[in-house]
């Protein structure tokens, strides 16, 4: 149980980041964080203490396997998490371009 605690404490800390911080970059890693924790918690969901991999079993008893759906999902959503970041990046290159700076309340003041 305190495993999940630990992952909500993962997700609060990106939460603040991105909510808090007035850096795009600050906020972009706070997204990355919020993902990975996430990602963090679904494995924990499939996850069973002592459990075999789903796989191969020599008894052929399905007893005590990990769920192979949430590492599935997982692995889905590290490769749109991804996408999203490459895509959060360039924009935040291309408003430093425009504005030189990424601190977003100039960015505001600077809107015209």
């Amino acid at each position: 149980m305190s495993v999940y605690v630990l992952c909500f404490i993962l997700f609060s800390i990106g939460l603040y980041c991105v909510l808090r911080k007035r850096n795009l970059i600050k906020i972009i890693i706070g997204i990355g964080i919020m993902e990975y924790a996430v990602n963090l918690f679904f494995i924990l969901i499939g996850y069973r203490f002592e459990g075999r991999s789903p796989i191969y079993a020599h008894d052929k008893v399905i007893k005590n396997m990990v769920d192979p759906l949430p590492q599935a999902v997982v692995l889905t959503s590290i490769v749109i998490g991804l996408s999203v970041t490459l895509m959060l990046i360039a924009v935040a290159m291309r408003i430093y371009e425009r504005y030189k700076t990424f601190d977003i309340t100039k960015i505001n003041r600077l809107k015209g």
